[in-house]
């Protein structure tokens, strides 16, 4: 069976003459895999919930970009928490069969980024979350009422 496919941008030929690649996808993510993807998701954030995670939250990025579907981003008070956090996903995840694909920033301190190829974590320290503001450099995704996933 195979999957559809989906295509990450169309050409799009601009006054200069120039061909450039839009960012949104031209199709939307099946929505077996977009629930799939969200699930995963919210576990992410409860977990960072969980190890006291400051100001969870999940962006919404299948409209956005076809590179990722969801980012979780939380804010660690140290080092020490930041790294909790990171390990206790990572754990989770792959008990759920959900294999990280790759890790920066792990030694350095104040950025975690863990790939999980649907779902990418940011853990940040608050200095580091508020220069790189992720928030509004992806104004365009919708928030998710993670909270409300895990409830119901």
């Amino acid at each position: 069976m195979s999957s559809p496919e989906v295509s990450h941008g169309s050409p799009r030929v601009e006054e200069s003459g120039r061909t450039s690649i839009t960012s949104k996808p031209t199709e939307s993510v099946p929505a077996a895999q977009r629930e799939r993807s969200l699930q995963r998701a919210c576990c992410c954030a409860k977990v960072a919930d969980d190890f006291r995670g400051g100001d969870t939250l999940v962006l919404d990025l299948t409209g956005v970009t076809p590179i990722v579907d969801f980012f979780v981003l939380t804010s660690g008070a140290s080092r020490r928490q930041m790294h909790a956090i990171a390990e206790e996903v990572d754990r989770i995840m792959k008990a759920e069969g959900n294999q990280r694909m790759g890790l920066e920033g792990y030694s350095a301190g104040s950025w975690i980024l863990q790939d999980y190829g649907d779902v990418v974590l940011h853990v940040f320290t608050s200095e580091a979350r508020s220069t790189y503001d992720l928030e509004n450099l992806w104004a365009d995704a919708a928030r998710v009422d993670w909270q409300a996933m895990i409830e119901r």
